[in-house]
């Protein structure tokens, strides 16, 4: 898959260990709208996805990302690469450590139906919610509001 970005912070000493963790992201249009999860506790928009366990396949991981944060069911066959984009950065989780994670997306399509979430603690803590959005209008948010309290991972 062709990187499309590479965001690196460089606030880290390049001795460190590096901890890597891959994930997958899925772009889903609808109606000229993307499904995004919300974040209600911290603002903020991000696409559907996470970290890639054990052996999973990137569809997989996609599959069950998508369902767990968004009820929504991912069609497989419709999965499509679309790039990714790697950030390395100083670990906010453990001193001495540089974080590198490479997201790869994927545009896909989704089945109509709406199931419940499986959100695990801090998800639900942070109210994730399914909502579709124009483009704009979550970039915006990101850029422009006050997330106090949020530390990305």
């Amino acid at each position: 898959m062709k990187r499309i970005i590479t965001i690196d912070l460089k606030d880290y000493d390049k001795t460190m260990n590096r901890f890597q963790r891959p994930s997958v992201r899925g772009v889903i249009i609808r109606n000229g709208k993307i499904a995004m999860v919300y974040s209600q506790k911290y603002d903020y928009y991000k696409f559907p996805g996470g970290g890639i366990e054990n052996n999973e396949s990137h569809t997989e991981t996609l599959v069950r990302e998508v369902s767990e944060e968004t009820g929504l069911t991912v069609i497989p066959d419709s999965v499509k690469p679309l790039g990714s984009v790697l950030r390395i950065q100083k670990s906010l989780a453990a001193d001495n450590e540089i974080f590198e994670q490479e997201n790869f997306y994927y545009t896909c399509n989704v089945l109509n139906s709406v199931e419940p979430q499986s959100l695990d603690a801090y998800e639900l803590d942070e109210g994730f919610r399914l909502e579709y959005v124009e483009p704009l209008h979550a970039i915006n948010v990101n850029r422009t509001h006050d997330h106090s309290g949020y530390v990305h991972s």
